[in-house]
C-alpha cells in the first residue's frame, strides 16, 4: 500500500498519507461539515466524505463560502449579516444633511430612529427617510423614552405597522436621571415581543446574569452600557462587559456612554462585536471627522482583538537582549 499519495489541492500539489476525504479536509485545519469538495471532477456528497478514500494522483477543490474576500469578518445578528461593527443613531445632530453625512463617514449599515408622533401642524416637513435611504440602511426602530414595558411594545408595534421593521431595539428606562435600563421591565417586553415576531437587541445592564436571561427570553442581541447614556465617560466595567461577551452566543454590542475613539477601541478589544453611539458624534465640534474616527477606533479594536494581545507582566522585559552588549 503506498505510505505517501500525491495529490492535487487547489492547483497546488499536496502529498499526504492515505485515507479519506474528511482526514484530509482536517490535515488542511479545515472542517468537513463546513466545505464542499470536488473530486476527480465529480462532486463529493458531504455526508460522504468520511467514506470516500483518497488515491494516488486525485485532483481535488476543496471550496466554502467567503463574505467577497479571504478574511470574512462579517457578523451576522437574527440571520442578517453586516460588515461594519458600528451602530449609530440619528439624534442631536443640527439637521438630516449633517447626519446623512455622519453615517455615510462612519461606514454604519444600521440606525437607530426613534418613533415619533408625525407633526400634523407641518405634515409635509422633511422627514429622516428623505436623507437616510431605509433601502440602503437598515433602520432600528427603538424605543427611547420608554419607561414601561407596555410603552416599549406599543412603541414598536406601531413602528412595524409604520414600516414592516421585526428587528427593533428595546430599551425600557428605570428613572430620569440616569437612563439606567429597568431590567425586570425589560424581561418582560422582551418575552412578549419575541411571542410577537420581533427581533429584539435589548439594551441592558453590564450584567452578565440578566444577559444570559435576555438571551433565554428571546433577544437576539445584547447590548450593555459602557456608561449612562450620553455620558461620554467611557467603558466603565471592563471585568462584566467581558463576562457577558464570554457568558452568551448572542451578539454583544457596546450600548451608552462612548466618548471617543478610544472608548470604542476598547469596547472593541474586549470581544465585543460592535458599538453603538450617538451622543459622541452628533455633538463632536467636528461630527463628520469624529464619525471617520469611530469607523476606524471600531475596525483597529477589532483588529487588535483577533490578533491577540500580548500577556502583562509585573516586572520589565527587555525587546533586546542584554547579553553581549559592548
Amino acid at each position: 500500500m503506498t505510505s505517501v499519495l500525491s495529490l492535487v489541492v487547489n492547483g497546488e500539489t499536496r502529498r499526504a498519507a492515505p485515507g479519506s476525504i474528511a482526514d484530509l479536509v482536517r490535515q488542511l485545519d479545515l472542517l468537513p461539515e463546513k466545505v464542499a469538495v470536488e473530486r476527480n471532477g465529480e462532486i463529493v456528497p458531504r455526508s460522504t466524505l468520511a467514506n470516500v478514500m483518497l488515491a494516488d494522483g486525485d485532483v481535488l477543490e476543496i471550496v466554502h463560502f467567503v463574505g467577497g474576500g479571504a478574511d470574512d469578518d462579517s457578523w451576522e445578528v437574527a440571520g442578517r449579516r453586516f460588515t461594519s461593527r458600528l451602530i449609530v443613531g440619528t439624534g442631536k445632530y443640527k439637521d438630516f444633511a449633517e447626519n446623512a453625512a455622519a453615517v455615510e463617514a462612519s461606514g454604519a449599515e444600521i440606525v437607530t430612529v426613534a418613533v415619533r408622533r408625525v407633526n400634523l401642524s407641518d405634515p409635509k416637513a422633511p422627514m429622516l427617510t428623505d436623507f437616510i435611504d431605509p433601502k440602503k440602511t437598515t433602520y432600528l426602530p427603538n424605543t427611547a423614552g420608554c419607561f414601561t414595558a407596555e410603552d416599549a411594545i406599543r412603541t414598536l408595534r406601531l413602528a412595524r405597522e409604520a414600516g414592516g421593521w421585526d428587528l427593533v431595539k428595546l430599551e425600557v428606562l428605570g428613572e430620569a436621571r440616569t437612563l439606567y435600563p429597568d431590567m425586570r421591565e425589560t424581561l418582560r417586553a422582551t418575552e412578549i415581543l419575541a411571542n410577537e415576531g420581533f427581533l429584539p437587541m435589548v439594551y441592558c445592564a453590564d450584567d452578565p446574569i440578566a444577559a444570559k436571561q435576555l438571551e433565554e427570553a428571546g433577544a437576539v442581541a445584547i447590548m450593555p452600557l459602557g456608561a449612562p447614556i450620553g455620558s461620554g465617560l467611557g467603558i466603565q466595567n471592563k471585568v462584566t462587559i467581558r463576562l457577558i461577551v464570554e457568558g452568551t452566543n448572542l451578539p454583544v454590542l457596546v450600548d451608552a456612554g462612548v466618548g471617543t475613539a478610544s472608548d470604542a477601541a476598547i469596547a472593541m478589544e474586549l470581544g465585543c462585536t460592535g458599538v453603538l453611539m450617538n451622543t459622541a458624534i452628533a455633538e463632536a465640534k467636528n461630527p463628520l471627522r469624529m464619525a471617520r474616527a469611530m469607523k476606524l477606533a471600531v475596525e483597529a479594536g477589532r483588529e487588535s482583538y483577533r490578533a491577540g494581545r500580548m500577556a502583562t507582566r509585573k516586572y520589565a522585559d527587555p525587546s533586546s537582549p542584554l547579553a553581549g552588549l559592548i
